[in-house]
Protein backbone atom coordinates (compact mmCIF):
# COMPACT_ATOMS: atom_id res chain seq x y z
CA UNK A 1 0.00 0.00 0.00
CA UNK A 2 1.41 3.30 -0.92
CA UNK A 3 -0.48 6.51 0.51
CA UNK A 4 -0.06 10.03 -0.43
CA UNK A 5 -1.16 13.51 0.45
CA UNK A 6 -1.77 16.54 -1.40
CA UNK A 7 -0.92 19.27 1.04
CA UNK A 8 -1.48 22.23 -1.20
CA UNK A 9 -5.05 20.65 -1.90
CA UNK A 10 -5.94 19.86 2.21
CA UNK A 11 -8.32 22.20 3.78
CA UNK A 12 -7.00 20.71 7.44
CA UNK A 13 -10.41 18.86 8.29
CA UNK A 14 -7.95 16.76 10.34
CA UNK A 15 -10.37 13.73 9.69
CA UNK A 16 -7.46 11.55 8.45
CA UNK A 17 -5.27 12.17 11.54
CA UNK A 18 -8.68 11.52 13.41
CA UNK A 19 -9.22 8.14 11.50
CA UNK A 20 -6.09 6.80 11.38
CA UNK A 21 -3.99 8.88 13.52
CA UNK A 22 -0.50 6.20 13.46
CA UNK A 23 -0.30 7.40 9.38
CA UNK A 24 -1.30 11.08 9.50
CA UNK A 25 -1.39 13.96 11.45
CA UNK A 26 -1.53 17.71 10.97
CA UNK A 27 1.21 20.54 10.89
CA UNK A 28 0.95 22.71 13.88
CA UNK A 29 0.76 25.55 11.81
CA UNK A 30 -1.37 25.43 8.95
CA UNK A 31 -3.07 22.16 10.19
CA UNK A 32 -2.36 20.91 7.06
CA UNK A 33 -1.92 16.93 6.38
CA UNK A 34 1.02 15.30 7.35
CA UNK A 35 1.97 12.19 6.00
CA UNK A 36 3.69 10.07 8.81
CA UNK A 37 4.03 6.91 6.89
CA UNK A 38 3.96 6.69 3.28
CA UNK A 39 4.04 2.71 3.40
CA UNK A 40 2.15 1.47 6.33
CA UNK A 41 1.31 -1.82 7.09
CA UNK A 42 -1.49 -3.62 5.48
CA UNK A 43 -3.29 -4.44 8.74
CA UNK A 44 -3.84 -0.03 8.55
CA UNK A 45 -5.47 -0.23 5.14
CA UNK A 46 -9.23 -0.28 6.48
CA UNK A 47 -8.30 3.24 8.49
CA UNK A 48 -6.39 4.45 5.83
CA UNK A 49 -8.81 3.54 3.12
CA UNK A 50 -11.96 5.10 5.95
CA UNK A 51 -10.03 8.56 5.76
CA UNK A 52 -9.36 8.51 2.10
CA UNK A 53 -13.29 8.64 2.07
CA UNK A 54 -13.73 11.39 4.70
CA UNK A 55 -11.25 13.50 3.36
CA UNK A 56 -13.64 16.66 2.41
CA UNK A 57 -10.86 18.20 0.37
CA UNK A 58 -9.82 14.23 -1.63
CA UNK A 59 -6.06 15.05 -0.55
CA UNK A 60 -4.97 11.78 0.00
CA UNK A 61 -5.00 8.83 -2.26
CA UNK A 62 -3.59 5.53 -1.79
CA UNK A 63 -2.97 2.33 -3.75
Amino acid sequence: MKVTADRDRCIGAGMCALTAPAVFDQDQDEAVVVLLDETPPDDARVLVEQAVDRCPSGAIHVR
